[in-house]
C-alpha cells in the first residue's frame, strides 16, 4: 500500500483504491505491457503512481508523482507498507514464519533490509511446506523521515489497514530488529505549493549480494536511470511481440491476438506463473508447455527452452511430474495419463515452425536416473508408458485423470478408460511416426503406424455414441458422457479433438460438433459438458464437488472452447469459428463488466455455466493456459497462417463478413507482410496467392532466407 496523510488537515487515504477505499474524484487504472499506472485524484492532490519491474534488476519500482491541483499549499507525506514473506508464499502459518524474520536499517541506503534465517523446518512442522528462504529491501531514493519494522506499531491495537495509528498520527517509531511482526514502512515529507509537484521512487527488491545490491539501489535513485528504465521495459514488450502484427475489421480481435494474449500466456504463466486467482510459482508439466506456443512466432528458441527443462522434469520411466516448484525442485509425481504426452506433442509444434530436427538429440537427465538420454528417448518412453496402459478393448486408461483434472476418481483402479486421450494419443503416435522415419527408426515407426490405426478403430467402435463421441469410461464400465446419463452427458473434448486430430470420418466429425452446437453452445461460449453434475460423485472426482456450472462442472473453460473455435475451422465453419470466438472474447464479454465481473483484456480460465446462477460472470484471469490457445487458434486458424516444416501456409478461415486482413509474420528469419483480400465475401478457399508480384501455384509461401521483408497477397474465393 501507498498512504498520503494531509498533516494540516490531518486526514489521510490511500493512493491505490484498498485499503482506505476512498470514493475518489477521479481514479483510473491503466494496464500496459510491463507496467501499470495508478492515476487519481481526491482532496485536490493528484496521485500518479507507476509501477514495474526492470528488465536486469531483481525489483520493482514503484514511481509516485504527487501534484497540487489545489489553491492553497499542501504539507504531506506518503507512507509505504508491505509484509515480509522472503519463504514460501503459499504458507499460511504466518505466526509460525515471522519468528525466523529479522530487520534492519541502512542510513545511507535509506533502505530496509529483511533476512529470514535459513536452517528448513521438518515437514511434520506447522504446515510442512518446504520453502526457499531469501533477503530483501525496501528503499527509498530520498531520505524518509522515519521508518518501521513492525506491524503492530504500525497499525497500533483494535486497527487495522483502512485505519492504522502510524498514518493517522503522521508518525514511525524508527524500531526494526528480531522480536516483530517483521514490515517496511517508508516515510517522506514535503510541502507543495499550487501546480507545484514532487516524485519519489520506492523500490522493493530481491537482496543479492551486497555490491550488486547497492548498486541497484543506487541506480534507481536517480529518476533519470528509473524513467530510462521504465522506457526500456515498454520497448522490450514491443520487441518481443512485434514479429507477428495482425488487423482485421474487428479491433478487439487484433488487440487480443496482437498485445494481451501473449503478454498473458508469456508475463503471467510462463515467467511469473502466479495471479489474483493462483499464487502458483511452480512449473505444470502440461501447463508452461501449452503456454510455449505463444513463443513460437516470436522467439522459438524459448519454446526449445521450456522443452528441455520439463525433459529433465521427467522420470527414467516415462513419467512426469503433474507440477515441481523451481529451487526446491519438489514436485509431484502422479498417474495423469496426458501430462507425459505434451512433451512430443510441443517439439512437432517447434520442429514446424523451425524445422530444427537437433532438438531431438539434446540431451536431458531424468529426476531419478542422472543418466542423459536424448530428447528423441525421453519422447519415447513417454509414448511407450502410455502405451503399456491399454484397456483389453484397445483404448488407453485414464488413471487419476487426463486433461481434466477434476475427473481424478474415474480410473483410480486403472480399469476406466479416455475417449479423449485416445484423441491426443492418436495424433501424438502418427506425428511422432514421422519424427521416427526422419530418425531412420523404422521398426517404432510402422509401430506406432499401426498402433494409431487400432486406436483409431477402437475409438470409433467404442466411443461412438451414436450422434457423439463418449468422455470416458469409469472403472465399473459406466460410460461419462453419453446419452444414457442424467448429467455429464456430452462432454466437449470428445467431440472438438475427435476433429482436430482426425480420429473419425467426415460424417462423423460433422454429426459430432453438430450434437455439441445443439446441446453445449451457449450465449457465452461452448460449455465443457452439460447438465453440470448436481452433487459430489466418488467416482469420478473433484470437479463435481463444484457448485453446477462452475469451473469444471458443465462451465465454459476458456481452454476447452479455443478447441472448439479450431475444430470448427478445421471443418472450415468460418463464421461458427469466429461466432464461438466472439461470444467467449474477453474484450466482448467486458462491454458488459457487471455481469463479466473480470478484466476484458486477458482471457478467463472459465464462465460460469447455464447451471450457475450467476450464468455469465467470468473468473480466474491471468493464471490461465487459454491465452496462449487462443492467441494459437486465432492467428494459426481464424487467420490461417501456419508454420509447416517446408513453408508458411497460409488457409484461413475468416467471418464471411470480413472484407480481408493484413498480417505481418516473421517465419525464420524472413518477414512476410500479408494482405487477404475477400472480394467474394467467403470464409475460406484460397484462389490466388502471389509472392513479391509473383503467383505461386499453392498456397504454402516458401521458406526464404535472409532478413528480409516480402509481400505476400492471397485472394480467396
Amino acid at each position: 500500500f501507498i498512504y498520503i496523510r494531509d498533516n494540516e488537515a490531518e486526514n489521510f487515504w490511500s493512493l491505490f483504491y484498498k485499503p482506505c477505499q476512498v470514493q475518489f474524484d477521479r481514479f483510473e487504472l491503466r494496464y500496459g505491457l510491463g507496467y501499470i499506472v495508478y492515476h487519481a485524484e481526491y482532496k485536490g492532490i493528484e496521485s500518479i503512481v507507476t509501477m514495474f519491474v526492470p528488465q536486469d534488476s531483481p525489483c520493482e519500482i514503484w514511481k509516485v508523482k504527487i501534484r497540487n491541483i489545489s489553491s492553497e499549499s499542501k504539507d504531506l507525506s506518503l507512507f509505504s507498507y508491505l509484509e515480509w514473506c522472503l519463504g514460501n508464499g503459499a504458507d499460511t502459518h504466518r505466526e509460525f514464519q515471522r519468528t525466523f524474520i529479522e530487520t534492519s536499517y541502512n542510513k545511507e541506503l535509506n533502505a530496509i533490509f529483511a533476512t529470514k534465517r535459513k536452517i528448513p523446518v521438518p515437514s511434520f512442522i506447522s504446515t510442512g511446506l518446504r520453502e526457499f528462504t531469501g533477503s530483501g529491501f525496501h528503499s527509498l531514493n530520498v531520505m524518509p523521515s522515519g521508518y518501521e519494522g513492525d506491524k503492530r506499531d504500525f497499525l497500533g491495537c483494535y486497527r487495522s489497514f483502512p485505519n492504522p495509528k502510524s498514518v493517522e498520527q503522521g508518525k514511525l517509531s524508527n524500531k526494526v530488529g528480531r522480536w516483530n511482526d517483521s514490515i517496511a514502512s517508508l516515510k517522506v515529507d514535503f510541502i507543495l505549493k499550487p501546480a507545484q509537484e514532487r516524485e519519489v521512487v520506492f523500490l522493493t527488491g530481491f537482496d543479492q549480494e551486497s555490491k550488486k545490491t547497492i548498486s541497484v539501489i543506487k541506480k534507481y535513485s536517480d529518476l533519470n536511470n528509473v524513467n530510462e528504465e521504465l522506457y526500456k521495459t515498454v520497448d522490450f514488450w514491443d520487441s518481443f511481440v512485434s514479429p507477428f502484427q495482425v488487423k482485421t475489421p474487428d479491433e478487439s480481435f487484433d488487440v487480443l491476438t496482437n498485445y494481451w494474449l501473449r503478454y498473458q500466456a508469456i508475463a503471467a504463466r510462463i515467467w511469473a506463473r502466479t495471479g489474483y486467482y493462483q499464487c502458483s510459482g511452480g512449473f505444470g508439466f502440461r501447463d508452461q508447455l501449452q503456454d510455449s506456443l505463444a513463443f513460437l512466432p516470436l522467439k522459438a528458441e524459448l519454446t526449445k527452452k521450456q522443452i528441455l527443462l520439463h525433459a529433465c522434469h521427467q522420470f527414467i520411466d516415462g513419467a512426469v511430474y503433474h507440477w515441481w516448484h523451481p529451487l526446491i525442485e519438489t514436485g509431484a509425481k502422479t498417474h495423469m495419463t496426458d501430462d507425459l504426452l505434451w512433451l512430443s506433442y510441443l517439439i512437432f509444434f517447434y520442429i514446424e515452425e523451425t524445422a530444427d530436427y537437433s532438438i531431438l538429440d539434446e540431451k536431458q537427465p531424468y529426476v531419478d536416473n542422472k543418466k542423459e538420454e536424448t530428447i528423441y528417448q525421453h519422447c519415447i518412453r513417454a509414448i511407450d508408458l502410455v502405451l503399456s496402459r491399454f484397456s483389453p478393448r484397445g483404448l488407453p486408461l485414464i488413471g487419476e485423470g487426463d486433461w481434466n483434472d477434476g475427473m481424478s476418481s474415474v480410473g483410480l483402479n486403472w480399469k476406466g478408460e479416455s475417449i479423449w486421450l485416445g484423441h491426443f494419443l492418436y495424433r501424438v503416435l502418427k506425428d511422432f511416426a514421422s519424427v521416427c522415419e526422419k530418425k531412420s527408426d523404422f521398426q517404432r515407426k510402422d509401430n506406432y503406424n499401426e498402433r494409431a490405426e487400432a486406436l483409431k478403430k477402437a475409438i470409433n467402435e467404442h466411443g461412438w455414441d451414436g450422434e457423439w463421441f463418449i468422455r470416458a469410461t469409469k472403472d465399473n464400465g459406466q460410460a461419462m458422457g453419453s446419452k444414457s446419463c442424467s448429467e455429464g452427458r456430452i462432454f466437449l473434448n470428445a467431440q472438438t479433438w475427435a476433429v482436430m486430430h482426425d480420429t473419425t470420418d467426415q460424417a462423423r466429425k460433422q454429426q459430432a460438433m453438430e450434437s455439441a452446437r445443439k446441446n453445449l453452445f451457449y450465449d457465452y461460449g461452448p460449455v465443457l459438458f452439460y447438465p453440470a453434475y448436481k452433487s459430489p460423485d466418488p467416482e469420478i472426482g473433484y470437479l463435481t464437488r463444484y457448485a453446477p456450472g462452475v469451473r469444471e462442472n458443465g462451465g465454459v473453460y476458456t481452454h476447452a472452447a479455443c478447441w472448439a473455435v479450431i475444430a470448427e475451422c478445421v471443418l472450415k465453419n468460418g463464421d461458427k469459428a469466429y461466432d464461438i470466438y466472439s461470444r467467449f472474447s474477453p474484450t466482448k464479454r467486458g462491454m458488459n463488466p457487471d455481469l463479466y465481473f473480470v478484466e476484458p483484456y486477458v482471457t478467463p480460465g472459465n464462465v460460469d455455466g447455464p447451471d450457475s446462477e450467476n450464468f455469465g460472470r467470468g473468473g480466474w484471469t491471468w493464471y490461465t493456459g487459454s491465452g496462449a490457445w487462443l492467441f494459437h487458434a486465432s492467428t494459426n486458424w481464424i487467420l490461417g497462417i501456419r508454420a509447416k516444416q517446408d513453408g508458411l501456409l497460409i488457409d484461413p478461415c475468416i467471418p464471411s463478413g470480413w472484407k480481408g486482413f493484413k498480417a505481418k509474420r516473421t517465419f525464420r528469419g524472413a518477414v512476410y507482410n500479408i494482405d487477404v483480400e475477400n472480394p467474394s465475401a467467403v470464409s475460406y478457399g484460397v484462389k490466388e496467392v502471389y509472392l513479391d508480384g509473383n503467383r505461386l501455384d499453392s498456397n504454402l509461401i516458401p521458406v526464404l532466407s535472409g532478413n528480409i521483408e516480402h509481400k505476400v497477397k492471397v485472394v480467396l474465393g
